[in-house]
């Protein structure tokens, strides 16, 4: 039984901020973003989490381990070194979609994400060691079936952009709608979905179904780990079982050895 323990993260007042005391430089913007997120996900990452950008103003943190200690000093570092500050809002669940709500209510109910008064919330449970296990969080690993020799070799890449936004898109919306489970697109052809505990069923109906509301064809490989770093690892591991047996969905039967970094 999962059990996931989701960071909502909001730049605080940022809207306002963007254009105060006059719009700023897009790419002054999107630098910043980008910063951002890189420090995130290598805070988050150190500690066996994941981050997900989403819309970059709010991102999304899969941090099963981390207590509310790392998320005060996550709040302090960016503080120390960023012109805005961030809100921090922390939910569990069996389901990913209802522990998101549940860390997305925390911080709306502090005040609006345009609020120039609310400054670095911090609200939300966290798992506490004793109740963690290893079968917390279950991380799919899904990536688009010779997306090079489908598409990269063969058209623009902007028409090349379409084809796999519009696989994510379907993917995402299958899977929220149907099992609350939360996808992600993380570059290139790949996309990482946080579910439920799911079964080789549940992962085939999702694939048919993008391939036919989207024409694009995928595979999955699916761990579980008490962490988003194992079970992601372990997903990895199970990809590329698919790719070498030629299958639709592998689940790893076992946790990944992670090497030293």
């Amino acid at each position: 039984m999962t059990n996931t323990q989701l960071t909502l993260v909001q730049i605080d007042n940022y809207g306002p901020w963007t254009v105060t005391p006059d719009p700023r430089r897009e790419m002054d913007l999107q630098t910043l973003q980008s910063r951002l997120f890189a420090d995130l996900a290598q805070f988050v990452g150190a500690r066996d989490g994941y981050v997900f950008f989403t819309r970059f103003d709010n991102m999304v943190a899969v941090t099963n381990g981390l207590d509310h200690a790392d998320h005060e000093l996550l709040q302090e570092s960016i503080g120390n070194r960023y012109p805005v500050t961030i809100s921090l809002g922390v939910g569990v669940d069996k389901n990913p979609a209802v522990a998101l709500e549940r860390a997305t209510d925390v911080v709306q109910r502090a005040g609006s994400a345009q609020d120039g008064d609310r400054r670095e919330v911090l609200a939300g449970d966290t798992i506490p060691d004793a109740d963690r296990t290893d079968g917390d969080v279950q991380i799919a690993h899904f990536d688009v079936n010779d997306a090079t020799g489908k598409y990269t070799d063969r058209l623009n890449e902007f028409d090349t952009f379409i084809h796999i936004e519009q696989g994510y898109a379907s993917l995402m919306r299958h899977l929220r709608e149907e099992h609350g489970a939360l996808s992600f697109f993380v570059g290139g052809d790949n996309i990482i979905s946080v579910t439920p505990d799911l079964s080789e069923a549940d992962y085939r109906a999702a694939i048919e179904h993008v391939e036919a509301e989207a024409d694009v064809e995928l595979k999955v490989g699916v761990g579980t780990a008490s962490n988003a770093h194992e079970a992601g690892f372990a997903a990895k591991h199970a990809l590329e079982d698919c790719r070498h047996l030629g299958t639709t969905v592998e689940f790893a039967t076992e946790p990944a050895e992670i090497a030293d970094d």
